[in-house]
């Protein structure tokens, strides 16, 4: 019922999550709305955000360079590496400002269920680094999941007899919530209450 270019464009508004047929549509017609130089804009950075984002050598966060911008800090804690799921979870903890250390993003978690395993998260680069930079405490955060568990179990054991003392931070962030969806308050609560993982 769409001339067809409308009708492509609603088609490629749902690649995006949680967008279905009829945001889709209203996405299509907002841009329609627009001027041509905020289309273009638009087109630009879609663009450019496939073209020039890519991971940190040493973090795997997302960066336009080699190096991200936290790993390039001298002035962050070198004592303490957090180890998130995303890079969407560091963001998110930056925002906060209670966090000065270092991040490794997995880029996942282990789940048998969907087939992922150590391997796929190269944990070989985590405990690289660990080894290398002789961190005294290393903070698993990620969602509180059965995968989470098993992800933050897996490490805490693979550290073994390493002088390091390993924490989860504390529950309060709900079960197999998000972390870019945790309001300030509880995720700062969260990162303050950090337990010791047995």
């Amino acid at each position: 019922m769409y001339p067809k270019s409308i009708k492509l464009l609603i088609e490629s508004f749902k690649y995006f999550p949680g967008i279905g047929e009829k945001t889709a549509e209203r996405l299509a017609f907002a841009v329609l709305s627009m001027e041509k130089e905020q289309v273009e804009e638009l087109s630009i950075n879609i663009k450019s955000i496939k073209e020039n984002i890519r991971r940190c050598k040493i973090c795997n966060n997302l960066c336009e360079d080699d190096i991200c911008d936290i790993c390039k800090d001298k002035t962050r804690n070198k004592d303490i590496l957090c180890v998130v799921e995303d890079p969407k979870t560091v963001f998110s903890i930056e925002k906060l400002g209670v966090y000065t250390g270092y991040y490794h993003v997995l880029n996942g978690l282990i789940s048998s269920f969907n087939g992922i395993n150590p391997e796929e998260l190269r944990l070989d680069l985590l405990i690289d680094r660990i080894t290398k930079n002789k961190y005294k405490e290393i903070i698993i955060a990620v969602k509180q999941c059965i995968e989470g568990e098993m992800t933050a179990l897996y490490i805490k054991n693979i550290l073994g007899d390493m002088d390091i003392k390993v924490t989860r931070i504390a529950s309060g962030i709900p079960m197999g919530a998000d972390m870019e969806y945790i309001d300030s308050l509880t995720l700062e609560k969260a990162f303050d209450n950090r337990k010791i993982i047995t």
